[in-house]
């Protein structure tokens, strides 16, 4: 892959129409625009698709009820129009959610008053566009609301409301945008650090350096797109040296437990009483019988100053999940019983105060340095298709190119890779996550019966899907695996600890590594695993 972007960025006298760097959601999205728009287009990731933000989120594709509570009618309007298209374009991976309120009046954080102010904003919500997506919302009894939450405290339960957003595997969802880029023509190519930029005045062009591989190349292109999310400063250093900061990384953490310590069937927003903030509970990992493997709770908002590279979920987040958790329930959840987390960094665009993170608005900035390099930081996994729409958009202006019929609309109605009739929640394990490329990953189990074993035990996917993710899915570490093809790492760390070795073993085969290459790829995901357990054993005592 690193030879076909040299031979197309400028080694036979011609050069890329753009170079996208940074391979989360946004930058796959611009990607995916722009080679949908006929645009000589490459995408390069430093790290993995989806390794950074994009794989940590609460994993919703929301408009954001909480956003009417600021003001941004508009932007809640915007994201509502966006979850449409992509359950219309990625209907084997977006799913529509339920969300139960519950209404806690007794010692709770709703009173009645606050319950039917919470009423009005789910109508304004339907209003928005809410009702796209085919359900409005309702007030449920008190008995129907512990339907869906039976470990609610009944004493406390008066009632609660019940309205529909939609959730996807962020991933895999990532991942889909690039592949479907691919299909288009752009190269796409993870592992390829950019360490330099530079600009001829002359010809108009960017240099970009472009490592991997042990390899340095440089890239010719006449635009340059940096969707690096909260490394963006760092990558716009590089162009820009004097440029201001203009990020403000925010840490989220969830955390995941056994589904049987909560029952929920749909997903829970509940109110938290000590700062007034409010938290995810939502099952995971659908069973063929009823019920859930896993519920995950989350998220935090808090300022971040460490490093970029490895946000972790300290003892202090974890301790104020569970706290969190437990006063909403009737029971207790100990530590003891996580199975997994997982923290990431919103990048949030930074305002002129210094209010809280929460109250930063999710919207998206797109800057133009002096030398033409494109850069566009901010906004949230339901509106990445809007804000790849918009830094094309700039491109092409930048490019000279005429308006077309396409040019805004390219991606609003482009079905994603692997998008067939079936919608997620129809068809087995496979369908929901490949859709037409199951039947490939079916094709290895029947070459293999061994591939059809399970990867991680109780997990439900394949070793199959190992296989497939190193031979169409650029998957080349035992992270790459675990926590992003699949997303198994994330819910249960021990077990897949206990897996790891015979994964080492068919990536090996696949991969070609030697004994010293597999134990060394091996211990890397072992040090990832203590490197949490480390992480969750310190305290500073922070407030969220």
């Amino acid at each position: 892959m690193l030879e076909a972007l040299g031979s197309a960025a400028g080694h036979d006298g011609t050069a890329l129409d753009v170079l996208v760097v940074g391979g989360g959601i946004t930058g796959a999205g611009v990607a995916l625009d722009a080679a949908a728009r006929g645009l000589r287009t490459a995408l390069v990731e430093r790290d993995d698709f989806a390794s950074g933000t994009s794989s940590k989120s609460s994993k919703m594709v929301h408009g954001g009820l909480r956003y009417l509570q600021n003001g941004e009618v508009k932007l809640v309007h915007e994201a509502l129009r966006e979850r449409t298209r992509l359950t219309r374009n990625a209907p084997h991976l977006v799913e529509t959610l339920p969300f139960l309120i519950p209404v806690l009046t007794k010692d709770g954080v709703v009173s009645r008053k606050i319950a039917r102010a919470l009423g009005s904003a789910l109508w304004m919500y339907d209003a928005s566009g809410g009702w796209r997506i085919g359900r409005r919302h309702r007030r449920l009894d008190a008995a129907a609301a512990a339907r869906h939450f039976p470990t609610a405290p009944t004493s406390r339960l008066s009632g609660g409301y019940l309205y529909f957003d939609a959730a996807a595997d962020d991933a895999r969802l990532t991942l889909t945008i690039a592949r479907t880029a691919a299909d288009r023509g752009a190269i796409v190519l993870n592992r390829a650090a950019v360490t330099g930029v530079a600009h001829d005045a002359s010809t108009g062009l960017h240099t970009v350096r472009v490592d991997a591989d042990g390899t340095s190349l440089d890239v010719a292109s006449r635009a340059v797109v940096v969707a690096a999310g909260v490394w963006a400063d760092e990558v716009r250093a590089l162009d820009e040296p004097q440029h201001p900061a203009s990020l403000r990384p925010a840490k989220g953490v969830h955390a995941s437990i056994p589904w049987e310590l909560v029952r929920n069937d749909i997903a829970v927003i509940v109110p938290i009483r000590r700062d007034r903030r409010s938290m995810f509970l939502v099952p995971w990992g659908r069973l063929p019988g009823g019920g859930f493997r896993h519920t995950y709770i989350g998220t935090t908002d808090t300022d971040y100053d460490g490093p970029l590279d490895a946000p972790r979920c300290d003892g202090d987040d974890l301790d104020y999940l569970l706290a969190a958790l437990n006063e909403a329930i009737e029971g207790s959840v100990s530590r003891d019983d996580v199975t997994g987390v997982w923290a990431g960094l919103r990048p949030l665009v930074r305002a002129d105060d210094d209010g809280a993170t929460t109250d930063l608005s999710r919207r998206h900035r797109i800057e133009v340095s002096p030398s033409g390099v494109v850069s566009v930081t901010g906004g949230k996994l339901t509106t990445y298709r809007r804000m790849a729409q918009d830094a094309v958009d700039v491109v092409e202006a930048q490019l000279g190119r005429r308006r077309s019929p396409l040019r805004g609309g390219a991606t609003r109605r482009l079905r994603l890779h692997g998008a067939g009739a079936q919608r997620r929640g129809d068809g087995d394990h496979l369908d929901r996550r490949y859709g037409t490329d199951a039947a490939d990953v079916r094709a290895l189990t029947a070459l293999d019966a061994d591939l059809a074993r399970p990867l991680v035990e109780g997990q439900p996917y394949l070793r199959a899907e190992a296989v497939y993710a190193v031979r169409h899915e650029m998957a080349t570490t035992l992270e790459d695996v675990l926590c992003r093809r699949t997303r198994a790492h994330l819910f249960d760390r021990s077990a897949c600890r206990r897996a790891a070795p015979h994964l080492a073993d068919l990536m090996a085969g696949e991969l070609g590594w030697d004994a010293a290459e597999r134990d060394r790829r091996l211990t890397s995901y072992l040090d990832l695993c203590a490197a949490e357990e480390r992480a969750l054993e310190h305290q500073t005592h922070a407030a969220h």
